[in-house]
């Protein structure tokens, strides 16, 4: 492999530089990355869930100098308001609920104490959750840590700061930076490959290896190689998004919330320096000036820029990897940022890449596997979107009436109709989101079980009752004694408010 060109910057374009400058070196050639000066960040994925950790760690970064560095706060999991009906709410954690009892899974003890009446809340098992209703993190580095094997957590942060801050790790590591645009894309007439870039100061970009972040247009995996699209808006009908940043107010929450409106849902996101809100949005019900007149009445404090649109087709690409280009980000395919996977697939393909790195033959048979491996799992968290829409009851728009009603993925609908029978979840190879998340939006969404695990009977009833109180005690005083998230933030470096660019959302 003699050299790689990355095209487009962002938050995709940099993870990229910067994991490829740390794993390659100077062993396969130049890396480049052609960034346009006209062309600026989207900035819906600055909520992430805690794979992120392990991304950052395989850069060598310390969270502490990140979390100065972006701006960022804790995140311990999602908050859902209105979405399976109006006014009801529940939390979707990371980490596990409670511990695992005997021969069966904690949840299939509860759901018996839910048809004897006794059951109280599923969330009071969930460390994560309990702490983030109580606006505190735990910090092991500080005491008891046998609670930390079920805790875990993610960041919020300024995408634009977490690119800026990639881009002078990259360049530290001999990554060339290249402001300039791309004006065509020259083919190998033999096969079809890219075999250069042509810029807009006249000069002419050759590689072996081509990665495409130029976001929703996929300038080369579409522009160039017409890869095609595979259209989920069936599914998935929300087609357009608002975001506008406000002043921070209130205590700061360690965790992302999302609000069901009408045509749609509002994110909210808290960051040290401010708040990011947008409205994710379906325009065959409301309007964009109706939809930015909602979410600017739904903000916590004043504005800081103008609201600012994109329009998106859900779904992805026929192919992740072409030839001899991959695909990241929105160049990729899009998957509206309900659960913050946005960034994680990002991560994702430049695990498979460095998994699956090919010689300058680029055998079909590693793309095959590359592009096998990360279709499934975006079909999977695919089908996890899908059941927020799916398992509602609301009838009080037509958004949530056509979603309540509409056809499902086989494979959606097959776990639902499991997790119904008797409260197990299935699972699939290459799933993300695991039985814990699972549970959390099953049951959150008040899904429920026609019955419970039969092993369950085989306990004592008076031994479970104790089981379960005990590990609700131990929860809620360890939630209790933690720290608060600004305390928490404090300790882990807080910087004064920095100039960002308000526009990113």
């Amino acid at each position: 492999m003699h050299g790689v060109a990355i095209l487009g910057g962002g938050t995709a374009g940099w993870m990229a530089a910067a994991i490829l400058a740390r794993r390659l070196g100077s062993g396969f050639g130049a890396i480049q990355v052609i960034e346009s000066p006209e062309i600026g960040t989207i900035g819906v994925g600055e909520a992430t869930i805690p794979p992120i950790r392990l991304f950052n760690q395989a850069l060598g970064i310390d969270e502490r100098d990140f979390l100065r560095k972006t701006q960022g706060t804790i995140k311990l999991g999602i908050e859902f308001k209105d979405w399976s009906r109006l006014g009801h709410d529940y939390f979707h954690p990371f980490g596990a609920h409670g511990v695992r009892l005997e021969q069966v899974s904690l949840h299939q003890d509860w759901l018996k104490l839910r048809r004897l009446r006794e059951e109280g809340s599923f969330e009071e098992y969930s460390l994560n959750t309990v702490a983030a209703r109580l606006g505190r993190v735990p910090d092991w580095s500080t005491g008891d840590d046998s609670l930390s094997p079920v805790f875990a957590h993610a960041f919020q942060f300024d995408a634009g700061l977490y690119a800026e801050y990639l881009r002078g790790y990259a360049q530290a590591r001999g990554v060339a930076r290249l402001e300039r645009k791309v004006v065509n894309v020259e083919l190998r007439s033999e096969d079809g490959f890219i075999r250069a870039l042509h810029l807009d100061d006249g000069q002419r970009l050759e590689a072996d290896l081509f990665i495409d972040c130029s976001g929703f247009r996929g300038l080369l995996i579409e522009g160039a190689l017409k890869t095609g699209y595979e259209d989920w808006t069936r599914w998935l009908p929300c087609d357009r998004a608002v975001a506008v940043p406000c002043e921070s107010a209130g205590a700061l929450t360690p965790f992302t919330r999302s609000t069901a409106r009408s045509a749609g849902w509002q994110w909210r996101i808290p960051l040290q320096h401010r708040i990011g809100n947008g409205y994710v949005y379906c325009s065959r019900f409301i309007s964009d000036d109706e939809a930015a007149a909602t979410l600017l009445a739904h903000l916590d404090g004043k504005p800081l820029a103008e609201p600012r649109f994109l329009r998106f087709t859900t779904g992805r690409r026929k192919k992740f990897w072409n030839k001899n280009c991959i695909a990241l980000g929105l160049a990729a395919g899009f998957l509206e940022p309900l659960e913050s996977t946005s960034i994680h697939l990002i991560q994702r393909g430049l695990t498979h890449l460095l998994n699956w790195f090919p010689d300058r033959t680029f055998a079909p048979v590693v793309a095959y596997e590359f592009n096998r491996i990360a279709i499934n799992e975006y079909e999977r968290i695919r089908d996890f979107i899908i059941l927020h829409y799916k398992a509602t009851a609301r009838e009080d728009a037509p958004l949530w009436s056509y979603c309540r009603k509409m056809a499902i993925p086989d494979t959606l609908a097959y776990k639902i109709r499991q997790f119904k029978s008797s409260g197990r979840v299935v699972k699939y190879g290459g799933d993300l989101f695991v039985t814990p998340n699972w549970l959390a939006v099953l049951m959150g969404q008040e899904i429920w079980p026609e019955r419970y695990d039969t092993l369950v009977d085989q306990r004592d009833a008076a031994e479970m009752h104790a089981d379960l109180r005990r590990i609700r005690a131990v929860i809620r005083r360890t939630a209790e004694a933690a720290p608060r998230h600004e305390e928490y933030i404090v300790s882990h470096g807080r910087v004064e408010a920095v100039e960002s660019d308000d526009a990113r959302g």
